[in-house]
């Protein structure tokens, strides 16, 4: 198993320093790789230092982005709103999203992180769990907005806060090795 976690600077900490240890209890080091718009140290909002081992724009070479696509088990979408306003701008980010979805391969998305699965695309007629304040932007988008620890519809396993994390990964986890 290989598991992505895409962020951008000003992540919200809990949400990328614990999915990121929690797999690394799972698989070997180079199978667990954070892409952001850094490359090497880089800053949550609460001043968390992560390493990010590959930059987004790596996804606008059709073969690493290949590569990342076909090679990669589980994508990690955490929150942080200012973060991730800004990643959801990045149209390949959103493609990739996009394209994971529809080949069905499991997407574990956290608070703001739905932010991405709606500009994507990826909710409609799904249940998705988020940050409170995005309920409406979650239902606007065709899906129906659970809040609850963890919800699971299809191949998306997402939750609504930081609270939540070990049941979520424990979740994400689980669905990768037995989808």
């Amino acid at each position: 198993m290989k598991a992505l976690i895409i962020t951008w600077e000003n992540f919200q900490d809990q949400e990328v320093v614990y999915p990121y240890y929690r797999l690394r209890e799972e698989l070997p080091e180079k199978n667990v790789i954070i892409m952001s718009n850094v490359l090497g140290k880089f800053h949550g909002i609460m001043g968390v230092n992560m390493e990010s081992h590959a930059l987004i724009t790596e996804l606008d070479v059709v073969d690493n982005y290949n590569n990342y696509m076909n090679d990669f088990d589980l994508l990690v979408l955490p929150g942080g709103v200012k973060s991730l306003e800004k990643l959801r701008q990045e149209k390949t980010v959103i493609k990739f999203i996009s394209d994971w979805n529809k080949k069905n391969k499991i997407i574990a998305s956290t608070c703001h992180g739905a932010q991405l699965l709606i500009s994507a695309k990826a909710t409609d007629g799904k249940k998705i769990s988020a940050y409170y304040s995005i309920e409406d932007d979650v239902n606007n988008s065709g899906a129906t907005y659970v809040n609850a620890p963890v919800v699971i519809d299809q191949n998306i396993v997402s939750s609504p806060h930081y609270n939540w994390m070990g049941e979520w990964m424990k979740a994400a986890i689980e669905k990768v090795k037995h989808p």
